[in-house]
């Protein structure tokens, strides 16, 4: 997405588009306020600014292929000499490197043998980014993200050295104060941390941010409080471990301390907490949630299968038993609770019956909320060197069969809302007399909206609506303004 600011600057003119999750996004913002602060105008349109910056996402097949997609667009407009430079900054740089050369793709169909190296398993998707796309102009690493304005000033410059800058995993946090938000004022991300110590055989994410640093206490509150003084109502707390918060850093997990913090932030109406790992998920920390005034009751807890046998193949330390008690136990303390889940299908040697176990489980635990993904072949990752991987239409059709089965589960929790009156955050206006707003049951861009009827709102207003209506996964709501 592009953002812009009206007024001139001397330095250069310059467009950004953000790919990828919402810890990307909080770079991308941390970029755009270094370059504010440098002098540099951010414009809306890519075709006619001096340079582009893409923060690209480099997780999984489907979301490096958008980003080197967006990438080539912009290349293209460079070629028409409607922008003078590419800059590439992101996950993409970092998995797949500057202009080192690397081993071939591996053919997907070339299925790796138990214990033996996938064929070009080291190079992320298969050569340096410089090497496959030599006219981008400069590549930002991760953590090159706080000298971008260094790389801006040498293209501006003219200066063709140093196209590439990597630097090493941080070992302390960084600092995501002093942004320039993409979001609407009214909600932001808190990322509380960086990096994941967890060994999951499936994901490619320790490998481009490296171990979990937790951000300090005190430093996120700051953020916290700067956020709520540029008009935020709900902190969207994130993480790539969000349960693990504080262990690196303080010697035990310190999410339940930090929350009890950010409940103290004057301005904050709402606090969601996103990528919660079944791991450390305490009885303290469900007490917490469950007694919050702010605290609202979503939580996005990733699952990804529910079999013993598929989840120690994904090394994910946990199993069915202990998830159903998790389960259980945020469903009995926590009122109105509404869980978000991800699952993955077609996992190496996944078999009819173990998908059966998913299928049962998720007929059973009627989540709120879900996201199906077929396993994506990553190279440089465990998984790919286990037997037993699947053909692509199988992993789709058990992707497929999962998500119509919950179909009818989330519209039958909708229509359970239908008559009830929820607070709803208003996140636009769509023409006059109709909004478009959330409840606290649905997160920004994955989940639905309500469409609001009523005069007298703003953006960023929080109020009470009736929900008259369902559409699929959205909602048609009626505000009636009080004297």
């Amino acid at each position: 997405m592009s953002v812009s600011t009206p007024e001139l600057a001397a330095k250069g003119s310059y467009a950004f588009i953000s790919l990828g999750c919402p810890k990307n996004l909080v770079d991308s913002e941390k970029m755009l306020g270094h370059l504010a602060l440098d002098g540099y105008t951010l414009v809306p349109e890519a075709d006619g600014a001096d340079f582009v910056i893409v923060n690209t996402c480099g997780f999984i097949d489907e979301s490096r292929r958008e980003s080197l997609d967006v990438v080539r667009e912009m290349i293209d407009l460079k070629r028409q000499g409607r922008t003078r430079g590419v800059i590439v900054a992101g996950c993409l740089p970092e998995r797949m490197g500057g202009s080192e050369a690397r081993m071939p793709e591996p053919d997907p169909n070339a299925l790796p043998v138990m214990g033996q190296p996938a064929p070009g398993e080291s190079c992320g998707t298969g050569g340096g980014l410089l090497e496959l796309m030599p006219e981008i102009d400069h590549v930002v690493g991760v953590f090159g993200r706080d000298e971008i304005t260094k790389v801006a000033d040498r293209l501006v410059g003219g200066a063709n050295e140093q196209r590439e800058l990597f630097r090493p995993a941080a070992i302390q946090a960084l600092d995501d104060r002093a942004r320039l938000r993409i979001t609407p004022a009214h909600f932001a991300y808190l990322k509380i941390s960086e990096g994941c110590d967890r060994t999951c055989t499936f994901c490619s994410i320790p490998g481009m941010r490296g171990k979990h640093v937790t951000k300090p206490v005190e430093m996120v509150v700051e953020e916290a409080t700067e956020l709520a003084a540029d008009g935020c109502r709900e902190l969207i707390v994130v993480a790539q471990d969000t349960t693990y918060y504080g262990l690196d850093l303080y010697g035990e997990v310190r999410l339940v301390e930090l929350l009890e913090q950010l409940e103290q932030v004057e301005g904050i109406d709402w606090i969601r907490l996103m990528y919660l790992y079944p791991i450390h998920f305490t009885d303290r920390l469900i007490d917490k949630i469950a007694s919050s005034e702010r605290i609202i009751p979503y939580l996005d807890m990733p699952l990804q299968h529910v079999s013993d046998a598929v989840l120690k193949r994904m090394q994910r330390r946990v199993n069915r038993a202990g998830t159903e008690e998790l389960v259980g136990k945020l469903r009995e303390r926590i009122a109105n609770l509404v869980l978000r889940t991800t699952f993955i299908t077609g996992f190496p040697g996944e078999t009819d019956e173990q998908f059966g176990e998913l299928v049962e489980f998720v007929e059973q635990t009627r989540f709120e909320r879900m996201g199906v993904f077929p396993y994506s072949y990553e190279p440089g990752t465990p998984a790919t060197r286990l037997d037993g991987h699947l053909p692509e239409e199988v992993k789709l059709a058990r992707r497929d069969h999962l998500m119509e089965l919950q179909q009818a589960i989330a519209f039958e929790h909708g229509d359970s809302l239908l008559g009830y009156e929820l607070d709803a955050l208003v996140d636009a206006e769509i023409e006059p007399g109709l909004w478009q707003a959330r409840t606290y049951a649905d997160a920004p861009e994955i989940d639905g909206n309500v469409f609001v009827t009523g005069e007298g709102l703003s953006v960023g207003d929080l109020v009470p609506v009736e929900l008259v209506e369902r559409r699929d996964y959205d909602f048609v709501g009626v505000y009636e303004p009080t004297d």
